[in-house]
């Protein structure tokens, strides 16, 4: 994959070598509050850095001016040329319009070079943020999921349920809204 540049982003392969700065968000518990893991150690960032950098999946969101990692993408073929999307970004770079900017720059390289017909994204109902980047994407709220997943458990052991918000674009509807 060659390199996806926006106005202030480089948006490329993960390296082996970006363990340090993905441990930066990786081991804060408002960044992953909504992920399916844990915090990170220092060896599991880097042990998940060489992961990222072997699986086409994952993007790393960096500063165009700096090369600094602020976050990554994902984004998923599923079946039938549809794609999910899926994103985390350090708290110091958050709510300064850097994820919209990335993700809008993914979802446009898929739907012109990767062949998508259709993208999904799905978030907690409880993760304000996540399904309003969705929105300003222009993707539509398809569904809700009514406790249909738990990644972590309360202190007694019990599944901590969430609600999840399903969002999709057509390819069409987003060359409506972005040609």
């Amino acid at each position: 994959m060659e390199n996806i540049v926006s106005d202030r982003l480089i948006i490329r392969k993960f390296k082996e070598n970006d363990w340090h700065d993905l441990y930066e968000y990786l081991c804060d518990e408002q960044v992953v509050k909504f992920e399916p893991y844990d915090t990170y150690s220092e060896n599991q960032a880097k042990e998940e850095s060489i992961n990222r950098a072997n699986i086409e999946s994952f993007y790393a969101v960096c500063l165009k001016e700096s090369g600094k990692l602020i976050g990554n993408l994902y984004l998923s073929k599923e079946d039938f040329n549809t794609f999910e999307l899926g994103y985390v970004f350090n708290r110091k770079y958050q709510i300064k319009g850097y994820a919209t900017e990335s993700a809008k720059r993914l979802l446009d390289y898929a739907f012109s070079n990767l062949g998508a017909r259709r993208i999904i994204a799905m978030c907690s109902s409880k993760n304000t943020r996540s399904w309003k980047l969705l929105e300003r994407l222009q993707m539509r709220r398809e569904g809700m999921l009514l406790q249909n997943i738990y990644f972590k458990t309360d202190s007694n052991g019990q599944p901590i349920w969430f609600d999840t918000y399903e969002y999709a674009i057509l390819k069409s509807e987003w060359h409506k809204h972005y040609d």
